[in-house]
């Protein structure tokens, strides 16, 4: 049973990161365990940037977005010797295990330092849902929520003067966002990186709803596919429609958490802190069909999740 351990946050944040750190902590000292906080992903690290924390350091914090960790990229933790220096930082604290919350790239920085010794135990952080072996990740609830809003507002401006509104939406690899958001928004077209698009039929699509009476459109795009900008351009040219572009950015990562995100992330850091506790390590908690499953943290970084074909059919159908 481990005495000493760590939770950090790393990649891009995410909304409920804060609930699961959270979780790791007060978990963690009710079972009579330290635990520190590591500022700043693997740069704090390899700076040494880290304290000992306690329950009232994660009070008020379950309602906030972005992680009160702080995240931030760092070069050095990808070379040999970086590595070296924080897992030197960790042994120095007597941290014997580390919780790190993130997307891909942050549960591979947590295999390359399990090959050094360090149990890890990885919880997926991301708005993009593109986890491998899980069907949720922390704060992608969230953020489609934010989309969703910001689609129902762009719709009212739309429909007032009959204007097609391409929005772009984060996801540079993955299309889930722009997905779940564009079939709960009712988007008439989404563009995402799994499939492929053809731009002359989509605008004669357009165009017939106009000259059939149709007040507006709305057009989703995931920003893998391409700038919403360039799209907008060949849009309005094709069509000779109003056509607006509206890139949605960074304002999707922030906000308060979702109820989803807030108990999800809660249950996964709770997990989370209990199997790392216990000696289990070199894993990832998500969830299947709503029940929280284990997931070889190897397997979950060397695989590419997909995108769900039907979500696909449906947002065809009910465009």
């Amino acid at each position: 049973m481990l005495k000493c351990i760590a939770v950090m946050t790393s990649g891009g944040d995410s909304p409920g990161m804060n609930a699961a750190a959270r979780a790791v902590v007060r978990t963690a000292l009710y079972e009579g365990v330290e635990v520190w906080g590591i500022n700043n992903g693997y740069k704090g690290m390899i700076e040494d940037d880290m304290c000992k924390l306690e329950s009232r350091h994660v009070g008020d914090i379950i309602q906030r977005g972005g992680t009160f960790l702080g995240t931030a990229r760092s070069p050095e933790f990808k070379t040999e010797e970086g590595r070296k220096t924080a897992v030197e930082n960790l042994k120095k604290h007597g941290i014997e295990g580390l919780v790190i919350i993130g997307g891909d790239g942050s549960l591979t920085g947590g295999a390359l330092l399990s090959k050094l010794g360090i149990p890890i135990v990885g919880l997926p952080g991301t708005i993009d849902n593109d986890v491998w072996g899980t069907d949720y990740t922390i704060g992608a609830d969230t953020a489609a929520n934010t989309i969703v809003e910001a689609i129902n507002k762009l719709r009212d401006t739309a429909s007032a003067h009959r204007r097609i509104i391409i929005i772009e939406v984060m996801g540079r690899k993955s299309g889930w966002l722009a997905m779940m958001a564009g079939i709960a928004g009712g988007a008439e077209f989404v563009l995402v990186p799994e499939v492929k698009y053809n731009i002359d039929q989509m605008c004669v699509e357009l165009k017939e709803a106009y000259d059939n009476g149709k007040r507006y459109s709305i057009v989703v795009v995931a920003e893998g596919v391409g700038s919403a900008i360039d799209i907008g351009k060949v849009v309005a040219e094709k069509t000779g429609i109003d056509t607006r572009v509206s890139v949605l950015g960074h304002i999707q990562r922030g906000g308060s958490p979702s109820v989803e995100d807030r108990i999800k992330a809660s249950m996964l850091g709770e997990k989370a802190a209990l199997a790392l506790i216990s000696g289990i390590s070199n894993v990832v908690f998500g969830f299947d069909a709503g029940k929280v499953v284990s997931i070889d943290l190897n397997d979950a970084v060397s695989n590419q999740k997909t995108l769900d074909p039907e979500l696909i059919r449906l947002a065809r159908v009910l465009a």
